[in-house]
């Protein structure tokens, strides 16, 4: 495939992050490691993406700043036109989210996890670099320096059990590791990224974490999305790929971001962030009259949808928001109905 000028330089710089992360990550010196190798691999993700963009001629500048758009909004256009699968997506946006609570503070990750979402990332990086650029990894990289390790690959389940044992013993009285265990608690916050797209790490979250923990609540209760996320391991040694799947679990229970309930660490981002859209605002942005974009809302359902919609209360005020996602659906619904029809047949 021949690349315009932009993907062509845009893929040069996603390799030779891709190339500094594995000499970080087979380096012999621990200092600083693990947030290197965790920086090059997201720039190297965020590099493949906006290689992908360019070369399909979509616009990766926002109008408004003038500056090149982010890592999520890339990930959202190649999820949604540009064949990016939800599991490669989940493993490059939880590369993201650990590379973001590496450089912004700081995390714990055991060597096994770190080998077993690198893999996971070289392999998704590699199959999306070969549909939609024509190209792999071998023709840039040898395989020789790919991510190693001296111990077996292990089990995603058994690896973050094993984590949250560690995490318990270390919250034990008399310890004195409670900074430990809570970078390590935001670790696997950040790997929730694998299976859902609406993860953000506080300290409120970490608290609440570390508060069900010393109450002796399992895992499931706690992280109830890492409890549905498996492995598929093929291959062994520099051939091995590593799939991160997704699994029955327990039901995941939504908390407020202000719930001070210990149970069930998982929340919702915050309700206010996700649902930050009025009725007349949504109608504005969606290019329709007040009463015709809730005519379009009644007939998409849109009110009753728990990802478009929420009705926040204020004492007696009752106020209903709406995301990006009723934005997203009302838009693409213009496309396939007849709005005047619509609303010529409204309900009077």
């Amino acid at each position: 495939m021949k690349l315009v000028r932009d993907a062509r330089t845009l893929k040069a710089k996603s390799i030779s992050s891709l190339k500094t992360a594995m000499n970080a990550f087979n380096s012999y010196d621990d200092d600083g490691r693990i947030t290197m190798v965790l920086m090059n691999l997201q720039h190297a993700c965020e590099m493949l993406l906006k290689a992908v963009l360019s070369q399909r001629k979509v616009k990766v500048f926002d109008k408004g700043t003038g500056k090149s758009i982010g890592f999520e909004r890339c990930l959202g256009l190649c999820v949604a036109h540009h064949q990016l699968s939800a599991d490669e997506a989940g493993i490059m946006r939880a590369i993201d989210a650990l590379r973001d609570a590496a450089q912004h503070w700081y995390v714990f990750v055991s060597e096994d996890l770190l080998y077993l979402q690198t893999r996971a990332l070289i392999t998704a990086y590699d199959a999306y670099l070969q549909r939609m650029l024509e190209s792999d990894l071998r023709s840039h990289i040898p395989p020789r320096v790919l991510p190693i390790s001296t111990l077996p690959p292990g089990d995603f389940e058994f690896l973050v059990d094993r984590e949250f044992n560690y995490v318990n013993e270390l919250l034990k009285p008399g310890r004195r590791a409670r900074d430990e265990a809570r970078a390590r608690i935001r670790t696997m916050l950040a790997m929730e990224a694998i299976v859902t797209d609406e993860v953000e790490i506080s300290e409120r979250d970490i608290d609440r974490i570390e508060k069900a923990m010393r109450g002796d609540a399992d895992f499931s209760a706690v992280f109830p999305r890492l409890a549905t996320v498996g492995t598929n391991l093929q291959g062994e040694g520099l051939n091995l790929t590593v799939h991160f799947t997704k699994k029955q679990g327990a039901p995941v229970q939504y908390i407020g971001g202000d719930d001070p309930a210990a149970a069930a660490a998982v929340r919702e981002v915050d309700l206010r962030r996700k649902f930050h859209l009025q009725a007349h605002p949504l109608a504005v942005k969606v290019g329709l009259s007040p009463p015709r974009s809730k005519v379009l809302r009644q007939h998409l359902g849109i009110d009753n949808d728990a990802s478009c919609s929420h009705l926040f209360e204020f004492g007696a005020q009752k106020i209903r928001c709406f995301s990006d996602n009723a934005v997203t659906r009302m838009k693409e619904a213009l496309h396939q109905i007849d709005m005047d029809q619509l609303w010529a047949d409204r309900p009077r």
